[in-house]
């Protein structure tokens, strides 16, 4: 996979990673084993065991240590889901605390990319 490609993929996957905190939230506000619970509940396994898989191939073509310092997106995910699906608030200080994940996964990424001796 091409470099773009993979950074590409690791943000869908990661995308996909924190879709399953939307599941899990609506799971616990249904009753225990009804149908929307089970329903719910199923999503975050599919979604975990896509993820699962395709951390594998992330993990094959990115170093261990930057793929897992991207992870910290999914606080950016789960900051739009939330608006999205359960109306939560924008507030001044989630909004700098955002800007400060995004800021230190750039600035991983970036000097990941200046000790890469394969560049």
């Amino acid at each position: 996979m091409k470099r773009a490609g993979i950074w590409i993929f690791l943000h869908a996957l990661l995308a996909v990673y924190s879709l399953s905190s939307v599941f899990s939230k609506l799971a616990a506000t249904e009753p225990f084993l009804s149908p929307k619970f089970c329903l719910y509940y199923g999503m975050v396994i599919v979604l975990l065991g896509v993820y699962a898989i395709g951390w594998q191939q992330v993990i094959r073509h990115l170093p261990l240590t930057v793929a897992f310092a991207n992870k910290a997106v999914t606080v950016v995910w789960g900051f739009l889901y939330g608006i999205l699906f359960f109306q939560e608030r924008v507030t001044a200080m989630k909004v700098i605390g955002l800007l400060t994940v995004v800021a230190g996964v750039v600035l991983y990424a970036y000097a990941d990319e200046e000790e890469d001796p394969n560049e």
